[in-house]
């Protein structure tokens, strides 16, 4: 099933943010009206249709939400390309957890040298 079916369930007030980004694929009248009522700002990327490009506004937009989804988008990309980083083949919820967490721990490691590097250089 596609997260979109399930949007609502994956939205939380407790986040510290009200902006909800997403790719085009979460676009909707129906989830439009759903994130109003309950009190978050759409930041979901608009699509063009045939015969109706998107405007340059749009476009403009669209690469404004995207500097933020990337962030974001980069870290689980990272994770999932990593060996052993699309299944977790844990028996018990708490190994899943360790395991995913040292995975996030791996992650933020390899970002600090990276980063390091850059400062460097």
């Amino acid at each position: 099933m596609h997260d979109s079916q399930v949007f609502d369930e994956l939205l939380n007030k407790g986040n510290t943010s009200s902006e909800v980004y997403a790719d085009s694929a979460y676009r909707s009248a129906e989830i439009e009206r759903s994130l109003k009522a309950r009190g978050f700002s759409s930041r979901v990327h608009k699509r063009g249709h045939r015969n109706n490009p998107l405007s340059e506004a749009e476009t403009a937009a669209n690469t404004r939400k995207s500097r933020v989804r990337v962030r974001i988008e980069h870290v689980f990309g990272a994770q999932e390309n990593a060996p052993g980083g699309r299944l977790v083949r844990t028996i018990g919820m708490v190994r899943a957890k360790v395991k995913i967490g040292l995975q996030n721990f791996v992650y933020n490691i390899r970002r600090l040298v990276i980063l390091e590097r850059a400062a460097a250089a």
